[in-house]
C-alpha cells in the first residue's frame, strides 16, 4: 500500500519521464524539417501532467514518499503548474522563432531538452533530501547547457554555453559542498531530520555556519543575484532567444521553491546566520542591476539586468519573513517573495516573447533601438510592451506595482524601513531605463522598413492574454497573493 501510495505521490514526474520517451522516439522517425508533430506532441505532454497535477491537487494529495526523499504538498503541486504552463508558452512563442533559424531541422531536441530541463525542475521543487536537491539541479542543468548551445554554427550561442557550463560547474560544486557541510554538521541528508537536528542542538556549529554561507551562494548563482550575475548578461544575450526564454523564467520557480526549502523551512532555525547574507546580496542585485542597465543598449542585455534588479526584491521578501531577530516566521513575507517571482515570470514571458515575434528570418530584434515605431507597425504588440514594461518599472495599476508593495510592507513590518527607502530609490532609477524602451516604441520614427509586423495568430493572441493577465493581477491582486501565502504556510509550517 506505501509502495502504491508513492507512485501516486511521484504520479505526475512519471507520467512526464514516459512522454519524454514518447516524444524522442516519435521525433526519432519524423521526416518533417519543422517538427510540427513533435511540437503538439510535447504541448499533449505538458497539457497531461498539468492535468494530473491539477487533479491531486484538488483531490488533497500531499506527503512524503521514499523515505522522505520526495515531498507532495500544494506548494509543488502550485509551482509545477505555474512550471508546467510556462514552458507551454515558452515553446509557443517560440515555435516559429526555432524553426527559421534551423533549430530543427536536425532533429526536435529543442522540445525533449526542454521536457527534460522541466524534469528536472519537477524534482528540484519536491526535493525533500539534499540528495534529490543535487540530482534535480544538475539534471536542470546539463538540459539547459545543451540548450544554450542549439545553434552549432553560431559563436554566440555557443561561447554563451560554455561560459554558463563552467561558471554553472562552479556554483554546482559550491552548492554541493555547502550541503555536504549540511550532512557534516547534523549526520542527516532528510530535510525534516536537518531540521530536528538543528532544533535539538545536537549539531556542530562550525560546519553548519560554513554550510550556510556555501548554499546562499549557490542560491543566489541559480537566481542571478549579484554578485553572482556573472553568466547571466551574456548568456541571456548570446543563447538563442526561444532558449534565453527558458532559462529565465521556470528555473527561476524552482529556484524560489528550493530557497524556501533549504534556507526557510530547513535551515529556519539559524536564520540570523542567512538574513545578513541575502541583504547584502539584496542591495547588490538592485545596485548592480538597475545601475548597468542603463547603460544597455542590447534589449536582451538590458532585460538581463533587470532580473538581477528584481532577484534582488524577491531576496528582501525572503529575509523579511524574520522579524526583528526573531524566527518565527511570517508567512505573508514569503508569499510576498514567492508572489514577485510569479509575476517577474509573467512579465518575462511578455519580453522574450515580443523579441521572438518581432524577429524575423535574417533579421535580430535585439537593440533597443529595433523598437522604433513599433506602435505604428503593431499597435496590438507595442501595447502589450508597454504594460510589460510598466509592469517592470512598478508604475500601477500593474501586477509589478503590486508586487513590489507586498514585498516592501514586509520589509517595513520587519522593521528594515531605511533598506525599502533604498529599494523604492533603486525602483526609481530603473524606471529611466523601463520608459527609454516605450518612448521608442511610440514616440520614435522606425528604422529600417516601416512595414507592419505579422505574427501568427496564436503566439499573438497568447500574448494578449498574458499582457491583459498583468493589468487584471494589477486590479484584483488578492487571489493570487492568497494562493501564494496559503501554499507557504500549509507547504512549510509557517
Amino acid at each position: 500500500m506505501q509502495n502504491h501510495f508513492e507512485v501516486i505521490l511521484a504520479l505526475p514526474e512519471i507520467l512526464l519521464l514516459i512522454l519524454i520517451g514518447v516524444v524522442l522516439i516519435f521525433d526519432s522517425f519524423s521526416k518533417s524539417e519543422g517538427r510540427h508533430a513533435t511540437f503538439l506532441l510535447t504541448l499533449v505532454a505538458l497539457l497531461v501532467v498539468t492535468v494530473a497535477d491539477a487533479v491531486q491537487w484538488s483531490d488533497g494529495v500531499a506527503g512524503s514518499a521514499f523515505n522522505g526523499m520526495y515531498v507532495v504538498d500544494s506548494l509543488s503541486h502550485f509551482l509545477k503548474i505555474a512550471s508546467y504552463v510556462t514552458v507551454a508558452a515558452t515553446l509557443i512563442y517560440g515555435r516559429q522563432y526555432a524553426e527559421e533559424r534551423d533549430m530543427l531541422s536536425r532533429g526536435g531536441e529543442l522540445y525533449t531538452l526542454s521536457l527534460l530541463a522541466l524534469l528536472g525542475e519537477m524534482v528540484m521543487i519536491s526535493a525533500g533530501s539534499l540528495l534529490i536537491v543535487y540530482l534535480g539541479v544538475e539534471l536542470m542543468s546539463f538540459s539547459l547547457y545543451a540548450l544554450i548551445a542549439l545553434r552549432r554554427e553560431n559563436v554566440e550561442a555557443t561561447e554563451a554555453a560554455m561560459k554558463y557550463f563552467v561558471l554553472g560547474a562552479l556554483a554546482s560544486g559550491v552548492l554541493l559542498y555547502g550541503l555536504s557541510m549540511i550532512y557534516g554538521a547534523t549526520g542527516e541528508l532528510d530535510l525534516a531530520r536537518v531540521i530536528h537536528i538543528i532544533a535539538s542542538g545536537r549539531v556542530h556549529t562550525l560546519p553548519l555556519v560554513f554550510g550556510v554561507a556555501f548554499i546562499v551562494a549557490g542560491l543566489a548563482f541559480k537566481l542571478g543575484a549579484a554578485p553572482f550575475h556573472m553568466w547571466l548578461p551574456d548568456v541571456f544575450q548570446g543563447a538563442p532567444t526561444a532558449v534565453t526564454l527558458l532559462v529565465a523564467t521556470a528555473p527561476k520557480l524552482a529556484a524560489i521553491v528550493l530557497t524556501l526549502r533549504l534556507l526557510i523551512e530547513g535551515l529556519h532555525s539559524v536564520a540570523l546566520d542567512w538574513q545578513p547574507m541575502l541583504l547584502i546580496l539584496a542591495v547588490l542585485s538592485l545596485a548592480v542591476g538597475n545601475l548597468t542597465a542603463i547603460a544597455q543598449t542590447d534589449f536582451k542585455r538590458m532585460l538581463a539586468y533587470s532580473t538581477i534588479a528584481h532577484m534582488g526584491y524577491v531576496m528582501l521578501g525572503l529575509l523579511s519573513g524574520v522579524v526583528a531577530g526573531d524566527p518565527s516566521a511570517t508567512g505573508g513575507a514569503y508569499g510576498a517573495a514567492l508572489y514577485y517571482m510569479i509575476i517577474y515570470v509573467l512579465t518575462t514571458l511578455i519580453t522574450f516573447g515580443l523579441i521572438m515575434l518581432l524577429s524575423r528570418k535574417g533579421f535580430e530584434c535585439q537593440k533597443i533601438s529595433d523598437l522604433k515605431g513599433l506602435n505604428r507597425r503593431n499597435p496590438v504588440l507595442a501595447g502589450v510592451l508597454l504594460l510589460a514594461m510598466f509592469s517592470l518599472a512598478g508604475i500601477p495599476p500593474l501586477a509589478g506595482f503590486y508586487a513590489k508593495l507586498v514585498v516592501l510592507q514586509a520589509l517595513v513590518g520587519a522593521g528594515h524601513v531605511a533598506w525599502a527607502v533604498v529599494a523604492v530609490m533603486f525602483s526609481l532609477i530603473g524606471c529611466f531605463y523601463y520608459l527609454r524602451v516605450v518612448k521608442m516604441a511610440y514616440f520614435d520614427e522606425p528604422e529600417g522598413d516601416p512595414a507592419a509586423i505579422v505574427s501568427g495568430a496564436i503566439p499573438q493572441g497568447l500574448m494578449s492574454i498574458n499582457g491583459l493577465a498583468l493589468l487584471v493581477l494589477g486590479v484584483l491582486p488578492g487571489g493570487l497573493l492568497a494562493l501564494c501565502v496559503h501554499a507557504i504556510q500549509t507547504s512549510l509550517g509557517f
